[in-house]
């Protein structure tokens, strides 16, 4: 084992003032629910820094899921070693040598946040410099392109080398903006808009809504797959599986085929509405594209958000296609969205959906029948899903309201 820790950057965590302890203890949180399947790792923060003690646990493992934690700008599996000269330079030749290879190059880039200390950073770049060079025979230094770049950071509490810069996933900690609840279907759009507003720092929970047996388990399955991505940045995912068989059979029987799609999307709104009240959410998110489908053209949007007066976040809303699956490959979710098992909006789509549907005809349309009571049927037999990354199906806790 080279390293003993992971040394974290903060990203805009940085700019923050009074607050910023707030926001360093939603990312310990998240960064404390990521690594939950390595018992033996240890999270220490300060307002500077955090560090993950690996205490054994396999350090690149650990590395893999850091990356995806928002928050987090950049990090450096590390080791630390006293404020000794001698020690600090009998620790990067250990160091340098298990990661050396013959022929290849290298330059020192020190950090010195402790004035107090006996050099400052042109002669720890100088002193270690040296070090190596007469110590490793054939070693010859690259200070623009170098194969290896030893880091050598002089704090207040101790020295900390590592010999690479690993890019985080930037953003805010999840958490730290507030509660919102995202319309997850099984489709690409959905845990993209979900991943970006996770970026800024919202709490996201899904809400997917299920028809069976026009849907099936496999449909209800994608599903948790995809939330599973999700629950790998945020640390954990809470998914809302709303049943909706009764009202979509009740739409198409009271609501002409063109209009059924814009009075389904309202159902759905108003249902995740009531889900956000009892969680305590403050916005709804939704994977909408402008002009991508019948239902979100500029007048679809309108007629559809007349339900709610609760915020709702798109952040797709300008993006290409193109782009979005761009994201979604990124993030691990393209494959899995891309499998064969259509979710409700998918199967009860009519052949012709109004693109440019009016406010007072939909609601005409629905005066006829009160679908007040499946309303609220369905949020009391919402089934709730807490997933935690790695966790596997058979696990899953399951909760009714």
């Amino acid at each position: 084992m080279i390293y003993d820790r992971i040394l974290i950057r903060y990203g805009e965590i940085s700019t923050k003032g009074r607050n910023r302890n707030k926001f360093i203890d939603k990312l310990r949180k998240s960064v404390r629910l990521t690594l939950s399947d390595f018992p033996n790792a240890v999270i220490e923060s300060d307002r500077d820094r955090m560090y993950v003690l690996l205490n054994g646990e396999d350090g690149n493992e650990v590395a893999s899921r850091l990356k995806k934690v928002f928050g987090i700008q950049s990090f450096s599996l590390a080791i630390k070693v006293e404020k000794d000269l001698e020690k600090m330079k009998a620790a990067a030749l250990n160091l340098f040598s298990r990661l050396y290879r013959e022929g290849q190059t290298f330059k020192i880039t020190a950090k010195r946040s402790d004035k107090k200390f006996e050099l400052d950073t042109n002669e720890i770049n100088h002193e270690f410099g040296g070090h190596l060079l007469k110590n490793i025979p054939g070693l010859m230094v690259d200070v623009r392109n170098p194969d290896i770049n030893l880091q050598i950071e002089v704090r207040s509490e101790a020295v900390y080398l590592s010999a690479e810069t690993i890019p985080g996933a930037a953003g805010l900690p999840v958490g730290s903006s507030g509660k919102a609840m995202l319309m997850l279907s099984g489709g690409i759009d959905s845990p993209v808009a979900g991943y970006l507003s996770m970026k800024r720092g919202l709490d996201v929970e899904g809400v997917h809504f299920f028809s069976p047996p026009f849907t099936s388990d496999r449909a209800r399955q994608k599903v948790i797959d995809l939330s599973k991505k999700l629950a790998e940045i945020g640390g954990q995912f809470t998914l809302h599986i709303v049943p909706f068989t009764e009202i979509q059979q009740s739409i198409h029987k009271q609501v002409p085929a063109n209009y059924t799609m814009t009075t389904t999307r309202r159902l759905m709104l108003q249902i995740t509405d009531r889900l956000r009240e009892k969680q305590g959410g403050l916005a709804i998110i939704t994977g909408e594209s402008l002009g991508q489908v019948a239902s979100q053209t500029l007048e679809s949007m309108y007629a559809i958000n007349e339900v709610t007066s609760t915020p709702i976040i798109r952040p797709l809303i300008t993006m290409d296609k193109t782009d979005i699956m761009g994201i979604a490959r990124e993030i691990e979710t393209l494959e899995i969205s891309n499998l064969p098992y259509e979710d409700c909006c998918t199967v009860f789509v009519p052949s012709s959906p109004k693109t440019k549907p009016k406010l007072e005809k939909v609601q005409h349309f629905e005066s006829f029948f009160d679908f007040e009571p499946l309303i609220e049927k369905a949020v009391n037999n919402t089934e709730t899903l807490t997933i935690n990354p790695g966790m596997e199906q058979s696990l899953l806790e399951n909760d009714l309201f």
